[in-house]
């Protein structure tokens, strides 16, 4: 039991090493206070889903962003670290991508799918693929 929740906490290496990459800043910056399915992580980044995978993992292992399946889609949101430190710095991170005009074009990206995925799919319809399915 002390081992699994030794391996479960982040250590400040893990964190760091997840925050030192520009394509898991992104995927961070775009869930914000949302969870997202990760094909809009896809459609807005623009790089293919096994990457994009391979990215989400492992800002899952550092304790910052945890998953959820929905039929055949992964819905991914921010998790804040308990312990004070590493929240402080996920927020203060969050806060200073925020600004980036780069993230800012990702959001206003992320928001114009989401719109479009709302006028498109009936209500209750978890994928995002209904139009080109109808």
């Amino acid at each position: 039991m002390e081992k699994r929740a030794a391996k479960s906490r982040a250590v400040p290496e893990q964190l760091f090493r997840a925050l030192a990459d520009r394509t898991r800043l992104r995927l961070l910056n775009l869930m914000g206070e949302q969870e997202i399915c990760v094909y809009y992580f896809v459609e807005v980044i623009g790089t293919n889903q096994p990457k994009i995978s391979r990215h989400l993992a492992y800002l899952r292992r550092a304790g910052v962003v945890t998953a959820r399946r929905s039929g055949k889609w992964m819905h991914y949101r921010i998790v804040v670290p308990t312990d004070a430190r590493a929240a402080s710095i996920l927020r203060t991170t969050l806060d200073w991508i925020s600004q980036d005009p780069q993230m800012q074009r990702d959001r206003q990206r992320l928001t114009r799918q989401l719109r479009a995925a709302e006028l498109c799919a009936p209500a209750g319809c978890a994928s995002p693929f209904s139009c080109a399915e109808a």
